[in-house]
């Protein structure tokens, strides 16, 4: 089979002249600045030069954008492929089957991309297995901004493979979550995490939220019941799980009991430094917020019933135990650290949230300084096996989701 690619403006007009036999005819329409609102008429302008195949790609400037496209496929009576460019639009790629596109576009190799947005083939068959969706595929996603850096992704779409459901995780990069929770409902996503900056934010958009993550005031993971979103937060108990390093502790209170009396120093005051607050008053550690926010420390430390400090008071505070809830240190800004070194005592616990990388600077220099130290990773593997668990009803082994994320992040 021949096949002729005509790209056409929508206001101009040709004369195409295809021999009949099996040559097949694609016209196509890009816009590399933005995805037009009226993309219905550009698909019935284009469909008069009785194309086999129309191509319609335009440039996402929000998440939002890709609705547009899905809406667009959703009408069209001849095969149309069709998605967004750019980091906002990666999602049309990946879900193109579950769209209706007729296909999408993948690099040979990262760093070979031809167009913004375009992820490598080996990402869109193994990670996400783009081949093998369907219109009855299940999506779920991370919300967040970055999310570039998660491996969540990986995580899931293992699990699903796995488990065998018809089922497909990709990443959101929202910027303005009232807008997203609300055109994406259409597309009745059974389940989100939600990453910074939304984890606090976000509730103000669900229909129903747990009291626990009600009291917590954040929320990180999403389900959809049977139409109606409810939020729950899973950080909570996967931090206090990581301190007591136990697979098997089912919740706090007296199951971390080498908790209880501990002067605890909490970096941060964004949506995971509320779940942990909250977790460690509950297991009764004595709590001081610091943060370079002063107010959202005060604010906090309010709603927990715990100290606030300013950062400058750090240096002079004792505490047994650190916890950098902040962003700071995460790739790909893997050299910076929230506090100096010297501020390190020997024989503090030093746990840092951030998992990527996996030994963070922060650890590096308290495990010079004597401390004993906490990976991220092992909070990450509690919280996300209790999403897959909300989600699905499965109960997955966090060995595999250990071994996925390890194998992920050393680059194996």
């Amino acid at each position: 089979m021949t096949a002729f690619k005509i790209c056409v403006g929508t206001r101009s007009a040709v004369s195409l002249r295809v021999p009949a036999s099996k040559t097949k005819l694609i016209v196509s329409y890009h816009n590399f600045r933005e995805t037009p609102d009226d993309l219905t008429v550009t698909y019935q302008k284009l469909s008069r030069y009785g194309a086999d195949i129309i191509k319609i790609v335009t440039y996402a400037n929000t998440i939002t954008d890709n609705i547009k496209i899905y809406r667009l496929l959703q009408q069209a009576q001849t095969p149309l492929i069709s998605f967004c460019m750019g980091d906002y639009g990666i999602i049309s790629r990946i879900l193109y089957k579950r769209f209706g596109s007729y296909l999408t576009f993948a690099s040979l190799q990262k760093g070979k991309e031809s167009a913004p947005g375009q992820i490598s083939i080996h990402e869109l068959l193994h990670v996400y297995q783009a081949q093998i969706q369907n219109k009855q595929t299940a999506i779920y996603g991370l919300i967040g901004n970055p999310v570039s850096h998660s491996i969540s992704p990986v995580i899931h779409n293992t699990l699903f493979k796995e488990m065998n459901l018809n089922n497909i995780y990709v990443p959101f990069k929202v910027d303005k979550i009232d807008d997203f929770i609300r055109a994406f409902r259409e597309l009745d996503v059974k389940g989100y995490s939600v990453t910074i900056p939304h984890k606090e934010s976000a509730i103000n958009h669900l229909d129903a939220v747990d009291p626990m993550a009600k009291k917590i005031g954040a929320v990180n993971t999403i389900v959809n019941k049977d139409g109606k979103l409810v939020g729950y937060n899973t950080d909570c108990k996967a931090a206090i799980q990581a301190l007591g390093d136990t697979d098997h502790a089912s919740g706090m209170g007296e199951k971390h009991e080498h908790l209880k009396g501990k002067h605890v120093t909490l970096l941060g005051a964004g949506g995971a430094a509320r779940a942990i607050a909250f977790g460690l008053q509950e297991c009764g550690a004595q709590v001081s917020l610091v943060n370079r926010n002063y107010e959202r420390a005060q604010s906090l430390a309010r709603d927990v019933g715990c100290l606030s400090i300013k950062p400058d008071d750090l240096p002079s505070m004792q505490t047994d135990i650190l916890i950098n809830a902040t962003p700071v240190g995460m790739f790909p800004a893997v050299n910076e650290t929230p506090i100096d070194k010297d501020q390190l005592k020997p024989n503090m616990v030093v746990f840092d949230t951030i998992y990527n990388p996996i030994e963070t600077r922060l650890l590096r220099e308290a495990k010079s300084r004597g401390c004993t130290i906490i990976g991220g990773l092992p909070m990450f593997v509690n919280q996300a096996a209790a999403q897959f668990e909300l989600w699905t009803g499965i109960k997955p082994p966090l060995k595999l989701i250990r071994e996925i994320a390890y194998k992920k992040l050393v680059g194996e």
